[in-house]
């Protein structure tokens, strides 16, 4: 007994030391996923551009909302380079322009904001168009970005030959300053519209933005490239800068990802994006533009399944979407019924009123049975009843009264045809009387049995 009592607390011991270091183990897995941080690398572009500073203002959102999430921000020479490194996992985020390349395992977050062509030109050099570059200088941005890769075909389309003319490649800071200075004729730059440094260079006076006349043109060949327009005054609203709306090429901005990015990354920076856009809009105005997710399905670009989640969860569901033409075709279909009812009541109505006119002839021919004394009338009266019941079995057959009416109506009619019987029996017997009472003397003289 002693034994098995030792084994019994063994045995419970045992249990409970399991039991104290599963409870041990699932509190460090919490404390370990509550302490747990992620280090996200975001590429943008050069530390003086816009993409540096949009990357900043998503960094910076993302942690003062989603702790856990730590955003690295990476300067990089621009979106070809991004969308390599992103595909290459060498970062796990991007900035990149809508007619960079697609990559295989690149996913798109969202569309934050267009970007136009400035095709920034000194007045004294002559440029109009940009087949007129030919024989300038040209500042262009640096390998790697989204701006210098739409160079060459944008050049291309117009006849240019990179023999044509000397480009230099510069930061965008510097190719400004070598306008300024005089030191290139043009700049080619993709910009978020009312840059400052664009806005600094026309306010001199000495320098303008060449026009884009033949955008479809160039779809043909780049499907991405967007019509739009640089509205007058976008720059200097007094002078105005420029003086008139200038048509020229767009394309977007976008943020993306490598698609094996971690879900709770993703969705964080979605619901940042979308959810705290004003405190965005506060670090950087020109994310006051993004755009839905289904903008991007004209990109050419895969949608992040987890952004797609995200999106898909504030839906509305199918009766929120459509309450209101529910709730019309609810009233529609209760007028419907109130009508079919109130019709069925009204043929109702009709039937009984037949039915009842048919019984009160019925009722009529009745009364007349009781005067009348000879055979021939009661003939009569006994085609007028069967004519009636004729009529009754057209009418049942047209639905002008209701099986219920017929029944109602075969009661009298039967009453009608005893009565008529029993009134024959009545002028037969007075007519057979030896001594008839005078009028079935008179009655008898009238009556004629057909043989």
């Amino acid at each position: 007994m002693k034994r098995n009592g030792g084994s019994n607390r063994i045995i419970l011991w045992t249990v409970l030391g399991s039991s104290f270091m599963i409870a041990i183990a699932s509190i460090a897995m919490l404390v370990y996923e509550i302490r747990e941080t992620y280090t996200v690398r975001l590429a943008s572009g050069g530390t003086t551009g816009e993409y540096y500073r949009v990357a900043q203002a998503i960094a910076q959102v993302t942690a003062e909302n989603y702790p856990k999430i730590r955003i690295e921000v990476l300067e990089s020479p621009g979106s070809t380079q991004n969308m390599a490194d992103v595909h290459n996992q060498v970062v796990d985020l991007a900035l990149v322009q809508s007619n960079t390349p697609v990559q295989r395992e690149v996913r798109a977050i969202a569309q934050l904001y267009p970007e136009m062509l400035h095709l920034m030109v000194n007045k004294s050099a002559g440029i109009n168009t940009m087949a007129d570059l030919k024989g300038k200088r040209i500042a262009l941005m640096p390998k790697g970005s989204g701006s210098h890769s739409l160079f060459w075909p944008v050049s291309e389309h117009y006849g240019l030959d990179p023999r044509d003319f000397t480009s230099t490649l510069m930061p965008a800071t510097e190719a400004t300053e070598a306008l300024l200075n005089n030191q290139v004729d043009a700049v080619f730059r993709i910009i978020g519209i009312g840059n400052s440094e664009i806005s600094r260079v026309l306010k001199t006076g000495q320098f303008d933005i060449v026009p884009f006349e033949q955008i479809k043109a160039l779809q043909l060949t780049q499907p991405y490239l967007q019509s739009t327009l640089i509205p007058k005054g976008t720059y200097d609203g007094g002078l105005p800068s420029p003086d008139q709306d200038l048509s020229t090429i767009s394309v977007s901005a976008l943020l993306v990802a490598h698609k094996d990015v971690e879900n709770e990354v993703i969705r964080a920076v979605t619901q940042v994006l979308y959810d705290h856009r004003n405190e965005l809009i506060q670090q950087n105005p020109l994310l006051a533009n993004i755009q839905p997710p289904e903008m991007m399905r004209d990109l050419g670009f895969r949608i992040h399944p987890d952004t797609v989640a995200y999106h898909a969860q504030n839906d509305p569901s199918f009766l929120e979407r459509y309450a209101e033409l529910l709730g019309l075709l609810l009233s529609v279909a209760i007028l419907a019924v109130s009508g079919l009812w109130q019709l069925r009541s009204w043929l109702l109505g009709r039937q009984k009123n037949r039915a009842d006119h048919y019984n009160l002839e019925i009722l009529e021919l009745i009364a007349e049975v009781d005067h009348v004394t000879t055979l021939e009338e009661l003939q009569v009266i006994r085609q007028k009843l069967f004519a009636i019941l004729k009529e009754v079995v057209l009418d049942l057959d047209i639905d002008r009264i209701s099986p219920e009416s017929f029944q109602s109506f075969t009661f009298p009619w039967e009453v009608a045809i005893t009565t008529i019987r029993h009134q024959e029996m009545v002028v037969l017997s007075l007519a057979e009387s030896p001594n008839p009472p005078q009028t079935a003397a008179k009655a008898v003289t009238k009556i004629h049995i057909p043989q």
